[in-house]
């Protein structure tokens, strides 16, 4: 039994919720009253209703994301209905902006907006006090969270288990919020990146570490900003690779692209394959469109930046681009596709733009005609630029990119697949295989081979719906995969 329970859906089992682990770490004298459970989407609502309210609860905390809203406002209704003297608390990102606009935000008791640690505490506080008869009952619906003061917040990480440990990503931050202002991301309102106390940190990292973790993902948005954090960080996990080279460990980091000093390019180079990952967002490489957005970045920079890493290190790259962003066309997009591409990262990330809630990308609605999906995620489906049907065609390409391009399943075939209009190509291609199976799921990799291979011997009868056309191929590849994964937009490099 537990008075109070912590509760998300989180998008896979490998993913352990961070959120709710601060949360439960700064209860402070109610921990022991507490209890996280966690769910993935996809579950039976009846089944996680049930496992909740086994527990008996009195008060319950739910983490509300992009990912989950539907299915934890369908399990808030159906709470209501069985057990209408629960109190239910709502927090995270897809509730701390337009609340009242929201059916979730409604049914709940109480909604914490932003930072929730010391608030959420403070309200378990007064209401498992007011359900003694020892205090009012809390009025508040909508509750502001406070200013995170990094030095007063105990850290989390002591609250994964080992079953956490054995067979998650473990996540960690050693900064939240972001300074810069790109106006698609929520953490354009946070001004600033608060750091947390390193010393404090690495002796985390290092009971962590000592109980068996070796797959940790940081979720700061901007790792390589601060360069002593960063090479401190970066030196625990090196010391201990060097270490014990038979024993590997895997780290995660979010770089901002143009950014990349000297003493970083001393240590990266000393990590070996499959222990480094870098999340870089370039997002556009239109000027124009940055300028629209806020998003400051130097672009030549980031391309050398990206270069030196792609042939220096072996960190797996992986590169984000967004369509549908506001002043970007389809020539202008596929023109970022392909010199991204000939960056050569392992991976290349093709996200279509969402309107979160509260991010300041919605100011270009009406200039821009954005039409957004009324239903999560939110993704934009027409804009000024590119109508309904184009956006088909980008999220198409976006996914049929993830199963070929991404998978590192055909690398050979890649460089023939794309030739020297990557964007181009792989469109034709992605407009060929959805006219042929009308589906864009359910390929096995055997059946995306055939596919590929019939595509390259006809591809000379391809009519392209943008860009000049290719020359034909008129041969196709003797050569075949093997099934074993390797980087995904072009075979690594020798050396």
């Amino acid at each position: 039994m537990a008075e109070i329970v912590l509760a998300t859906l989180n998008a896979r089992y490998s993913h352990a919720s961070l959120g709710l682990r601060y949360l439960h770490a700064n209860l402070a004298e109610l921990q022991d009253r507490a209890e996280i459970v966690e769910f993935v989407i996809g579950a039976r609502t009846e089944s996680i209703a049930e496992t909740i309210l086994s527990r008996e609860p009195r008060l319950l905390g739910l983490g509300v994301y992009i990912w989950n809203v539907e299915e934890t406002t369908r399990l808030v209704a159906l709470l209501k209905r069985l057990a209408p003297e629960l109190r239910i608390v709502l927090g995270g990102p897809e509730v701390s902006h337009e609340v009242n606009e929201q059916a979730i935000c409604r049914m709940a008791d109480h909604v914490i907006t932003g930072t929730a640690e010391h608030e959420f505490a403070e309200l378990c506080r007064q209401t498992l006090a007011w359900k003694a008869g020892q205090a009012p009952r809390p009025l508040t619906h909508v509750i502001s969270g406070g200013r995170l003061e990094p030095a007063d917040v105990t850290m989390p990480y002591s609250l994964y288990d080992d079953r956490d440990i054995a067979h998650r990503n473990l996540y960690v931050e050693a900064s939240r919020g972001c300074p810069y202002r790109c106006e698609f991301c929520l953490s354009a309102l946070d001004r600033t990146a608060v750091p947390f106390p390193l010393e404090p940190l690495l002796d985390e990292l290092a009971i962590l570490y000592k109980r068996g973790a070796r797959r940790f993902r940081f979720v700061d948005r901007t790792f390589n900003l601060k360069i002593d954090t960063s090479l401190a960080i970066l030196s625990f996990f090196l010391e201990r690779i060097e270490a014990h080279p038979d024993d590997p460990c895997f780290a995660h980091f979010e770089l901002v692209p143009d950014h990349l000093p000297e003493r970083l390019r001393e240590i990266l180079p000393r990590f070996p394959a499959g222990s480094l990952q870098f999340e870089i967002g370039i997002q556009s490489w239109n000027t124009e469109v940055q300028a629209l957005i806020s998003r400051r970045q130097n672009n030549a920079k980031a391309e050398e930046n990206l270069r030196w890493l792609r042939e220096h290190t072996s960190a797996n790259l992986h590169v984000d681009l967004i369509a549908g962003l506001p002043g970007e066309t389809m020539a202008s997009f596929g023109a970022g596709f392909d010199r991204l591409v000939a960056l050569n990262p392992q991976e290349i990330q093709v996200g279509i733009l969402k309107r979160l809630r509260g991010a300041p990308i919605s100011r270009h609605t009406e200039a821009f005609d954005l039409r957004f999906n009324p239903s999560p995620p939110y993704n934009v489906v027409a804009t000024r630029d590119i109508p309904f049907s184009g956006m088909q065609r980008l999220a198409r390409f976006a996914r049929y990119w993830e199963l070929i391009g991404n998978s590192g399943r055909f690398s050979a075939r890649l460089p023939e697949l794309l030739g020297p209009q990557p964007f181009n190509r792989f469109m034709a291609f992605s407009d060929w295989i959805y006219a042929r199976t009308d589906s864009t799921w359910r390929f096995s990799p055997e059946r995306l081979a055939q596919l590929i291979d019939t595509w390259l011997i006809s591809s000379s009868e391809i009519e392209f719906h943008h860009g000049t056309p290719q020359e034909p191929l008129h041969r196709r590849r003797q050569d075949s995969d093997s099934g074993h994964p390797a980087p995904g937009v072009a075979a690594r490099r020798a050396g």
